[in-house]
């Protein structure tokens, strides 16, 4: 079974391959934070949840890497070897990187989501690469009989004042034998020579050369090609089909029904089931499938209320779907009659209901937000193939570790049974760490008993889910006589979650605050997607603290500015999530960066915004300007706290790639349905952002600090939804409360 095991200090940290007479070392993690506390002493006699990474050093002094977590833009393939490049205080240009297979006793979860890469694997790759240079200037010390203290390390060589020196190669396989070091002392920032350095993308040549790196260039001989038919609606399922025309269609092998899970399945936290039972279409080629799907028919009735049973922390759930058909104007309709009703209390401080009561002002604003498509450029798609006594399957998955014990339970074969491989993903944010299209793969690979490569197109993936929720918010807040804020309250739900962080900021700012959250069961399915949740919170919440500034007659900055410095020296509440002085820290080089308040500045309409999550605070002001009569987002300057930087340009690439993103999602992204049918089926109809629309500029800054490094993928994106709302008011003279943006028509201010 692959998930744990007992490992002594030495081969938890050292599993020696001597191959060619060069040295592998394998490192280990807990997966929890706290126990990374102990790893950092090496103290290494337990059972661990583990984490792998490995180095591999060949006599010639090349330095392998095998980087254990999916790549999928966010180039965890150079950020990650170059914190083991760092301590093993080796010569970069002597690197090669290579992406590990999946095996959660050497590597872990090897989740790519969440933000979560750099920062979960900062201290252990770390710790490998320091413990692996302490071991070879152990080595060296004994070929030389000098003291280990005597001996220096720089770019791959081993150097003593006698004038001896040997390139790491040299002495990798007498490392490789020996006691692995007690205590390992790693570099002050200060000190650093890769990170903080920008290096090139380890895969850039590949993928601008057309190298076959992601899941759609997998191929094996003998491969067919699967696609499904799934019901055409949220709330309908399968009740009979002919495929007896399909059939006949030149290149095609068979037509069959599958059930993505077997009745009384138990779904694990990231298993998901928008349809049951599917039609699957397995033949030769691409074209051939498609055009056979087009012959079958197929008859559809009302899936009516489904049951599914959960497993998470909390043990084992029984949740009911409705079988409604949804539609979204009775959604809204829907949604609005919820937030008139009592919610459940997510946090309380002070007497918000009194200081209400006696306001002198009451400001009260509603957002909401469509479902929005992930829509990755890589089409969906996998590649399994099942036998009897094993399975390999092979494609872009970010989750590798929570998929696999669903599908061995699927396919009733052990988990070491089953390998996966990882490719590069052409796109993720969130969608592919949801495993059903994994395990329609093996199903139909299973009863076909031939390798395939399960394929969506455009529109079977933007119809199927999974999908950003629906969301809507209410705040509140309360002016006394002389224009304080002396309450605050949110109010917010969604089908089918409610997007509230009842404990970020300005929660711990106000004396009288109030998060409410309540949320509407649907069919329709979602999951996480760029920044959960945030991604909405940020742009109502950031909206919302605009206007607020407007109406105590405040500067947006200086208004956010006063609540963060008195959540910082008096705050209200022990559950803050957030830390002040590092939001301060953003917002003021925000301010120094953007020259806000600047005379050379004020013809300009700007829209400022910051926000927290995944550990990380981010800010951007938004430059706009009126373009053919339409609003344009000319410039945008961005400023990010997400402690050490390791790769900067590629952290750069990172922010900006989230600017273009949350443009383009605020002014255009969503997704509609009715009658259980999702409106939009491709890009013709899912607007998505143009090339002549992404700013023309963005700078991006970092609060220099020696703090671990914190989330980046994610953090950048929620303030982007908040900054151009901020701006739009700013350019048209008219507030925006409903997204996507587009639809409340712009007028341009007179």
């Amino acid at each position: 079974m692959k998930n744990t095991k007992n490992i002594d200090r030495r081969s938890f940290l050292k599993s020696s391959a001597l191959a060619g007479g060069g040295m592998m070392l394998s490192f280990s993690w807990f997966s929890e934070a706290k126990a990374a506390e102990k790893v950092a002493s090496l103290n290494l006699t337990e059972t661990w949840s583990e984490l792998a990474a490995y180095i591999k050093i060949t006599p010639d002094n090349v330095i392998k890497i095998l980087v254990p977590n999916p790549e999928f833009g966010q180039n965890v393939m150079t950020s990650l070897p170059m914190m083991v490049a760092e301590e093993l205080d080796c010569d970069w240009k002597n690197v090669v990187v290579e992406m590990g297979t999946h095996d959660n006793v050497k590597y872990g979860p090897q989740f790519t989501g969440g933000s979560n890469s750099v920062r979960m694997y900062w201290k252990p790759l770390r710790n490998a690469g320091a413990a692996a240079r302490q071991m070879l200037i152990e080595a060296a010390a004994q070929t030389w009989s000098v003291s280990a203290s005597e001996i220096t390390t720089k770019a791959g060589v081993l150097s003593h004042s006698s004038g001896k020196s040997a390139k790491y190669g040299e002495m990798a396989a007498k490392a490789a034998t020996l006691a692995i070091p007690k205590d390992v002392k790693l570099k002050d920032p200060k000190d650093f020579s890769i990170v903080r350095k920008s290096k090139k993308n380890t895969e850039g040549v590949k993928v601008v050369t057309g190298k076959p790196l992601f899941g759609m260039d997998y191929r094996v001989d003998g491969m067919l090609i699967a696609m499904i038919q799934h019901p055409p609606a949220f709330g309908m399922k399968l009740k009979s089909f002919d495929a007896t025309a399909a059939k006949k269609m030149p290149g095609i092998k068979d037509i069959f029904s599958i059930k993505l899970y077997d009745d009384g399945f138990e779904q694990a936290g990231f298993d998901t089931r928008a349809f049951n039972e599917m039609i699957a279409i397995v033949g030769n080629s691409t074209w051939e499938v498609m055009n056979a799907r087009k012959k079958i028919n197929a008859q559809w009735e009302a899936a009516g209320d489904v049951k599914d049973t959960m497993m998470g922390r909390g043990g084992k759930t029984e949740k009911i779907v409705p079988g409604r058909l949804e539609t979204t104007s009775n959604q809204l309709e829907m949604m609005a009659e919820y937030a008139k009703k009592p919610a459940q209390q997510l946090r309380k401080d002070g007497d918000p209901e009194v200081a209400f009561k006696n306001a002198a002002q009451i400001i009260e604003r509603t957002y909401n937000a469509p479902f929005l498509a992930h829509n990755t450029m890589e089409p969906m798609n996998f590649f399994a193939h099942v036998q009897e006594d094993k399975a390999l399957v092979a494609g872009p998955l970010q989750a590798p570790g929570w998929v696999e014990p669903s599908l061995a339970k699927i396919l009733n074969l052990p988990p070491d049974k089953i390998e996966i491989q990882m490719t590069r993903m052409g796109g993720g944010f969130g969608r592919r760490a949801y495993g059903s299209y994994v395990y329609e793969a093996a199903r139909i690979s299973q009863k076909m008993k031939a390798p395939i490569k399960l394929i969506y197109t455009r529109e079977d993936d933007m119809s199927y889910g999974i999908y950003r929720p629906m969301y809507t918010a209410t705040y509140r807040a309360a002016l006394d006589a002389n224009k304080n804020l002396i309450a605050f309250h949110v109010k917010g739900g969604g089908i089918p979650e409610n997007p509230v962080h009842a404990n970020r900021f300005p929660a711990g700012a106000v004396d009288n605050y109030l998060a409410e959250g309540w949320e509407i069961p649907s069919n329709i399915t979602i999951g996480a997607f760029r920044a959960p949740r945030s991604n909405f919170n940020a742009a109502a919440e950031q909206s919302f603290l605009d206007e607020l500034a407007e109406a105590m007659g405040k500067d947006p900055i200086e208004m956010r500015l006063e609540l963060l410095k008195k959540a910082k020296t008096n705050p209200v509440g022990k559950n803050n999530d957030y830390d002040a002085d590092r939001y301060i820290g953003v917002l003021e080089l925000l301010k120094e960066k953007s020259g806000w308040g600047k005379p050379e500045n004020a013809g300009k309409k700007r829209g400022v915004a910051a926000y927290f999550c995944h550990a990380s605070y981010a800010g951007h002001v938004v430059d706009m300007v009126m373009r053919d009569g339409q609003p344009f987002v000319e410039s945008v300057t961005s400023a990010v706290d997400c402690g050490v930087v390791v790769n900067p340009d590629a952290a750069r690439n990172m922010v900006q790639g989230a600017v273009v993103d949350g443009i383009g999602q605020s002014f255009y992204g969503a997704l509609t349905h009715k009658d259980g049918a999702a409106e939009q089926s491709n890009f013709h109809n899912y607007r998505m952002i143009r090339h002549n629309e992404a700013p023309k500029k963005i700078d991006v800054h970092f609060v220099e600090n020696d703090i671990d490094p914190t989330g980046l993928g994610e953090p950048p994106f929620p303030p982007v939804f908040g900054a151009v709302a901020n701006a739009l008011f700013k350019t048209t003279g008219q507030r925006y409360y409903n997204q996507p943006f587009t639809s409340e028509q712009p007028k341009t201010k007179s």
